[in-house]
């Protein structure tokens, strides 16, 4: 073997590694991107459920808190900037919103003892607890793929490749008030 076929052998064995690496980065990317994707869907289905519960919420403390008129305009104002977030940024601002409009329910339901004693409304509420923990599990979910996904992203040699393949960036789901969603609404009776 003379000394050309050995750089040609070691230009293709380069060739061949380089291809292989960024095959390898682009699936995991791939990987990683639907992942938050799919956790991103989580959010979504959680967000809807709870806002097919408000109505009916609202609805059972409609019928003995006739006068709080401005804590149901509230809610709904809340519910209807949930179902119309486009993403992380939009949703993050409206659960700031829908935290505060369910506190006001619970307010109101405070001062009706025979609210509070509904089989009814204790049931909504225990779903909406329910719901609102799934919602903080799904945000952690995909939270954590966002990380993963941003990290493989911004690692070298990684980064020098990652904005070419067409992936950037995604961004965490974050409230804008964490104190108002540390916990979910308390259920008091």
């Amino acid at each position: 073997m003379d000394s050309t076929q050995i750089v040609l052998f070691v230009i293709a064995g380069l060739a061949i590694v380089a291809g292989l690496y960024l095959w390898s980065t682009y699936n995991g990317l791939i990987t990683l991107n639907v992942r938050v994707d799919e956790a991103w869907s989580d959010i979504t289905v959680q967000l809807k459920r709870r806002a097919d519960l408000i109505p009916n919420l609202i609805e059972t403390v409609k019928g003995y808190a006739k006068h709080e008129k401005a804590v149901f305009e509230n809610v709904t104002k809340a519910r209807a900037a949930t179902a119309n977030a486009s993403g992380p940024a939009e949703a993050a601002a409206a659960e700031g919103m829908m935290q505060s409009a369910l506190k006001s329910i619970f307010a109101v339901a405070e001062a009706y003892p025979d609210l509070k004693a509904s089989d009814n409304f204790q049931q909504l509420q225990s779903e909406l607890v329910d719901t609102e923990n799934k919602i903080q599990a799904a945000r952690r979910f995909y939270n954590g793929g966002v990380r993963e996904f941003n990290t493989m992203i911004l690692v070298f040699p990684n980064n020098a490749w990652a904005k070419q393949l067409g992936f950037s960036k995604r961004d965490f789901f974050e409230v804008d008030n964490p104190d108002a969603i540390a916990e979910p609404p308390k259920v008091q009776f």
